[in-house]
C-alpha cells in the first residue's frame, strides 16, 4: 500500500514537473510565440481582461498533456510495483486538478479544449500504467 501511495505522489510530481518544464522550454524556444501566449494567458488569469487562445498552442497542449499523462501513469505503476490502482488514483487526482484549472480558465479557453484536455487525463494515465506489465 505504501508503494502505491509513493507511486501516486511520484506520478503527480512528475506530471507537474514535466508540464511546467516543457512550458519553460517552449517559452525559451519560441519567446514571441508560445512564450508570449503563455504570458498573456497568465496575465488574464491573474488580472482579468482580454485573452484570445491560439488554436495551434491549444493543440500542442493536448499533445503535451497526452505524453505527460502516459509518462506519469507509467512512473506511478513502476514505483508502485503494480499497474492498476496507482495509475487509477493518479488519474482521478489529475482530473480533479484539471477541473480546478477549468474553473479558473473557463472564460479564456474554448469549451472544446476544456472537454478534450480534461477527458484525456484519466484514460491516458491508465494507459501509461498499463505499459508497465504487472507481475
Amino acid at each position: 500500500m505504501i508503494r502505491i501511495v509513493f507511486g501516486v505522489i511520484a506520478g503527480l510530481f512528475a506530471w507537474a514537473i514535466a508540464w511546467l518544464g516543457s512550458e519553460k522550454i517552449l517559452s525559451v524556444i519560441s519567446p514571441d510565440g508560445f512564450g508570449a501566449h503563455l504570458r498573456a494567458f497568465q496575465e488574464a488569469i491573474v488580472n482579468g481582461g482580454q485573452f484570445t487562445a491560439d488554436t495551434t498552442i491549444l493543440l500542442m497542449n493536448i499533445v503535451r498533456g497526452s505524453i505527460v499523462s502516459v509518462m506519469s501513469g507509467f512512473l506511478a505503476a513502476l514505483i508502485a510495483g503494480e499497474n492498476k490502482r496507482s495509475p487509477l488514483v493518479l488519474s482521478f487526482l489529475l482530473v480533479a486538478f484539471g477541473l480546478l484549472i477549468v474553473v479558473l480558465s473557463w472564460p479564456y479557453v474554448p469549451v472544446w479544449y476544456h472537454v478534450i484536455f480534461t477527458a484525456m487525463l484519466l484514460p491516458l494515465t491508465i494507459v501509461g500504467g498499463k505499459l508497465k506489465t504487472s507481475k
